[in-house]
Order: structure tokens, then sequence, then C-alpha cells
């Protein structure tokens, strides 16, 4: 029983130790790093501690404050989430590369990033915007996230449920 154990948790850690190595060899991206890009930039701006005018208008209803970002790799969220590194999406874009601009873009019903637009001047990123899409049965939504570093970022939603008014979100952040 114990030499039975013993075999069953040698070929448990070998083959823990392939997978590893599996994982280890799909971390080349294909596409523009956005986690990579937005962390670089959190970490960043957290040093940096600039003061940023935040302004929110929800279906025309505005509010606007001055605030200090306690905590950029959340304020970052949305841009890291939009990743088009994912593994299943590998080869679903098209990618076109010319003076200093990055067009990703897809057309498939399964992943609702459908653009990527990085620019570039000297490689240094002057703006990432990415144009989102999800559609159901129930539920639409439109979302178009646009960042230029030390200046601004805005994301700018528009949603309908199916039996409900739809809803026009913005969030602009400028920095002071």
């Amino acid at each position: 029983m114990i030499k039975k154990l013993c075999i069953l948790v040698f070929v448990a850690a070998l083959f823990s130790c392939t997978q590893q190595k599996e994982a280890e060899a799909n971390t080349e991206l294909l596409y523009f790093d956005i986690q990579g890009y937005f962390a670089k930039e959190g970490l960043r701006m957290q040093k940096l501690n600039p003061t940023f005018v935040k302004t929110v208008n929800v279906n025309g209803n505005i509010e606007s404050k001055k605030i200090k970002i306690a905590d950029w790799e959340k304020e970052f969220t949305i841009f890291t989430n939009a990743d088009i590194n994912k593994n299943s999406w590998k080869g679903s874009f098209q990618v076109n590369k010319q003076n200093g601009e990055e067009v990703y873009t897809s057309d498939s019903k399964k992943i609702p990033v459908k653009k990527l637009t990085v620019l570039r001047k000297d490689s240094t990123v002057r703006m990432i915007q990415i144009v989102i899409n999800n559609k159901n049965i129930l539920f639409q939504s439109n979302d178009t996230l646009t960042y230029y570093p030390d200046s601004l970022y805005a994301i700018k939603k528009k949603q309908k449920i199916r039996i409900l008014n739809e809803k026009n979100y913005q969030v602009i952040g400028k920095l002071k």
C-alpha cells in the first residue's frame, strides 16, 4: 500500500513539473502587453502621486472632484481587463503597424475587445485606445477606453439592458 502511494505521489509530482514547463513556454506575447504596460504605469503614477480632476457623467448628471488616486492598480483595472494576450485569443487579432501606430482588431463574436490602438513616438507610448463591445440577448454595452500618459484617461460606456432605458457613462481623469 505504501509503495503504491509513493509511486502515485512521484507520478503526480512528475506530471506537475511538466505542466509548469508548458506554462512557462507560453509566456511569449503576440500582441501589445496591456497588463505589463499598465502595471508599470501604475507604479510610476504611484510615485508621482499627482492630483487629478475626475469628472463622472451618468446620463447628463455631472460631478467633478479633485483627488489623489491611492491605488493606481485598481484605477487601471478596466484597462488591464482588456488584455488581448489571452491564450484562447491567440491568432484572433489582425495586426497593422505603421508610422508609430499599432492597431489590433478582431471581428470575432466571442471576443469583446474589438480594437486596440497604440500610438508611439520614438518607442514611447503616447496614447492607447481600446474599443470593447459586449452583446447578448438581454444586454449590450459599448466601451471606449482612452489613455494619454501624463495627461488624461477617459472611459466612455453606453449600456442597454433590454427592459431598461439606455445608460451613458463617462469618466474622465485629467492631470491637474
